[in-house]
């Protein structure tokens, strides 16, 4: 008997099916793997900015910032008749010294907030942006400045150290440089 060779014969009725192509509301492989990584990309990238909102509720920026009450020295460390500048860049004070005590005074001029400088040789506060000036003793003289430069509170601590407080101000234009706090007889 003769063995007859079985061979592949073709299909009746079979489409060529392709990744490219799709029957009409079906969606092909090609086109759903493409849907999927739209997807999670969209999720991974929403998850990524709820996340980074969480983080920052839980650790928020922070700023630095001088304290608002500080040790400055002994009274003997300033000399009558003179401003001591080295408090102005880190607290934004200026300290004075005349015949009835020590006062703290602001940094910052009363016209729109810019910091005057200590003129020594004229004895006077200068502020560069509008020209407004301070008398020594942070009364105001010239220029759109409303009013004097403020005060703030000053005290001698228990070590005999004096302490300003910059959250305490007073305004001289409210009677308020009275105060014996905002200045201190030595």
């Amino acid at each position: 008997m003769a063995e007859k060779k079985l061979e592949p014969q073709a299909s009746v009725g079979i489409k060529d099916a392709s990744i490219e192509s799709a029957p009409h509301g079906d969606v092909s492989r090609k086109s759903f793997i493409g849907w999927m990584t739209l997807g999670w990309t969209a999720f991974g990238l929403a998850t990524g900015g709820f996340l980074t909102m969480v983080v920052r509720f839980l650790f928020p920026n922070v700023l630095f910032e001088p304290p608002q009450s500080f040790k400055i020295g002994f009274p003997d460390d300033f000399t009558i008749g003179e401003i001591d500048l080295r408090f102005k860049n880190k607290y934004a004070v200026w300290i004075g010294r005349n015949d009835e005590g020590i006062y703290a005074l602001s940094t910052v001029c009363t016209h729109l907030g810019c910091t005057p400088n200590w003129m020594g040789t004229e004895r006077k506060f200068k502020c560069p942006c509008h020209g407004s000036g301070f008398r020594f003793s942070g009364v105001h003289f010239e220029g759109p400045a409303p009013r004097p430069l403020e005060r703030f509170k000053i005290v001698l601590a228990d070590d005999g150290q004096i302490i300003v407080d910059k959250s305490k101000k007073f305004q001289q234009e409210k009677g308020e440089w009275e105060n014996p706090e905002s200045l201190l007889k030595v």
